[in-house]
């Protein structure tokens, strides 16, 4: 330490600016999380770990945490296997590849605000391009009410949020095609090897860190989607897409039980937390044999 200690000014910003935006909201919340507070009132009671037992008992927060899950799954498993699909047809380096990729990244760019009332539009049940399009071409006994039947609705988001941002992920899976080198392809070709045998034995286990990035990187983007379940649904029907970030936006700020929400917010971050540790051990690079 004394002989960095020099170094120490060029820490100090980013151990500021992390110290500001995550460890004090993270012990406001651990603190909060112990209170009655509602979020107005000057004063507020310690009530221990009554909050953790009364979240950890609602029923609404329990379908916000399944709805969670079964979002963030669906998302990962078809973002992922799209965009390394999509991916693997335009990662060779031409003049339409590039436009290609340009144009699947461009749904990234947009907010998730406007990307929300763009599809609640499309899927509208009478009006929407997808019902229409199925009646078009003879498939209207499939038209259904994306967002306003339960059983559906949660999945209906998911192809959205997964829809968004296929284009970026296809970039970091090309950026990890494009770093394999052309030599172990080309002698893999010459031994006979299968198209098939190629992918599984070359190109799948030197894409590995990019497709831990990829997995990791969805899995977060799928927790932090509240702004577009918010704009398409606000968590309905019957809290059928009601999220964990949904769920503590509401006991916050329309319920005024800001103890109950901090509450959540620490439930959140163990979860979130205990997936990413199970993802970081089972998509470690350093275990992959080539």
């Amino acid at each position: 330490m004394r002989k960095h200690l020099r170094l120490l000014p060029f820490v100090l910003p980013g151990l500021s600016l992390y110290a500001v935006l995550f460890l004090y909201p993270t012990i406001s919340a651990l603190y909060y999380s112990l209170t009655n507070w509602d979020g107005l009132s000057p004063s507020y009671q310690f009530v221990g770990l009554q909050n953790y037992q009364k979240v950890g008992e609602d029923i609404i927060f329990r379908k916000a945490m399944g709805n969670n899950v079964k979002f963030m799954l669906t998302v990962v498993l078809v973002q992922t296997v799209v965009s390394l699909l999509l991916a693997l047809q335009i990662y060779k380096t031409t003049k339409w590849n590039v436009f290609l990729r340009a144009l699947f990244f461009l749904p990234t760019i947009l907010s998730s605000v406007s990307v929300g009332f763009i599809w609640t539009f499309i899927y509208d049940s009478n009006l929407g391009a997808v019902n229409l399009m199925l009646q078009n071409i003879g498939l209207g006994g499939v038209a259904q009410n994306w967002l306003g039947d339960p059983k559906i609705a949660i999945f209906s988001i998911a192809a959205v949020q997964a829809w968004a941002h296929i284009g970026q992920m296809a970039v970091l899976f090309i950026a990890g095609l494009l770093s394999i080198p052309k030599e172990l392809k080309e002698a893999a070709i010459l031994d006979g090897a299968s198209q098939i045998r190629l992918f599984f034995r070359i190109i799948w286990p030197l894409l590995a860190p990019a497709a831990a990035l990829v997995v990791s990187y969805t899995t977060i983007q799928s927790f932090k989607a509240f702004d577009l379940v918010f704009t398409m649904t606000g968590g309905g029907p019957n809290y059928s897409t009601e999220i964990l970030s949904t769920y503590i936006y509401s006991s916050a700020f329309l319920n005024y039980t800001f103890g109950k929400a901090a509450t959540a917010s620490v439930y959140f971050m163990i979860l979130v937390a205990v997936i990413t540790f199970v993802q970081f051990k089972l998509l470690r690079t350093d275990r992959v044999s080539y």
